[in-house]
């Protein structure tokens, strides 16, 4: 086990120092969050049904409250393994309001399969069909024709409305790989690039590929079956590729029983903190983003809010291997 350990440990800091050497520019097409584990179906399609048991996923995401036009994004999902179906089955409805002027809502249906390689090594496919709606406002608009020189925004605009509405479907898929201490992940989203332009023309939304990996280690003098004090720490890295975007992202989580504290660094953009708490069928997680970029604090950085809910369900006679990985 240590040697595995040792292994993976090295391959994850070869990752780091190789992703560092890519364009270092951070942006995003897609909505952001910064608790990427609290709800795992929005990350990756292959967790779904990876507990088991029904869960329900909520996430609010309040960024840049410090300025007019903050952005607001929330998700809820629900998902479990049917037995029926060999696999897991998950629904996500997810909303992203960009400055009460632009508004995204998105349905998803989400299939996985679980293969066992061999004793300690499972791999989940999962596939995500998704309708999403994207609306314009074009009152809240401002437009150059319309500002005075001493008074501004004071005139009507000539420019016309035009579209404002557009709607249609678009698929994903991951994959993901686990032993009982190290995962890993890779994730497609928008495989079509489907239009979204909401005036006239075309405006393919790329598509966003998703890499992700980490481990929970036990640490030395945690629980025994005298105590539930647990103790385990989560090195973690994660890469994003959108068009000509990308976002690398570094962290650590420590859990000591129902508490975990977790940092990330998403590159040259914010420092991510958070603290959660989480029993056999809930949790409750808190996150805050310190902008460092060239926006400054005066952003107002972002806060997120997420809660979890596992319901009980009766234990199968057969193994079901579930993934290690962090709640938050």
């Amino acid at each position: 086990m240590r040697n595995t350990l040792k292994t993976f440990l090295k391959l994850m800091l070869v990752g780091v120092l190789a992703v560092m050497l890519l364009p270092t520019k951070i942006s995003a097409q897609d909505p952001e969050f910064s608790q990427f584990y609290a709800n795992q179906l929005y990350l990756n399609p292959a967790f779904a049904g990876t507990v088991r048991c029904p869960r329900v996923s909520m996430i609010h995401r309040n960024q840049w409250p410090g300025i007019s036009g903050t952005y607001v994004t929330s998700a809820v999902s629900y998902d479990q393994q049917v037995e029926s179906l060999s696999g897991g089955l998950g629904f996500m409805f997810t909303t992203d309001n960009a400055a009460n002027t632009l508004k995204t809502s998105r349905f998803s249906a989400i299939y996985s399969y679980q293969v066992k390689i061999n004793r300690k090594f499972s791999m989940r496919f999962g596939g995500e069909a998704t309708f999403f709606q994207k609306s314009l406002d074009w009152n809240k608009l401002q437009f150059g024709d319309m500002v005075d020189p001493r008074r501004g925004f004071v005139y009507q605009t000539s420019d016309l409305p035009r579209g404002g509405n557009v709607s249609g479907v678009d698929f994903s898929a991951g994959v993901l790989g686990f032993s009982e201490i190290f995962f890993f992940g890779i994730s497609a989203h928008h495989l079509t690039q489907p239009n979204e332009s909401v005036v006239v023309g075309s405006s393919p939304l790329p598509m966003k590929i998703t890499g992700h990996a980490g481990a929970v280690i036990p640490m030395a003098g945690g629980a025994s079956k005298y105590t539930t004090n647990d103790v385990s720490i989560s090195p973690n890295i994660m890469f994003r590729q959108q068009g000509t975007f990308t976002q690398l992202n570094m962290g650590l989580y420590v859990k000591k029983g129902p508490l975990t504290a977790g940092a990330w660094y998403r590159n040259k953009d914010a420092f991510i903190v958070l603290l959660g708490i989480q029993t056999v069928s809930f949790k409750f997680g808190y996150s805050y983003d310190l902008t460092i970029s060239k926006l400054t604090t005066a952003t107002g950085g972002a806060h997120e809010l997420t809660m979890g809910i596992i319901f009980k369900c009766k234990q199968k006679k057969r193994t079901f291997r579930t993934v290690s990985c962090p709640s938050f």
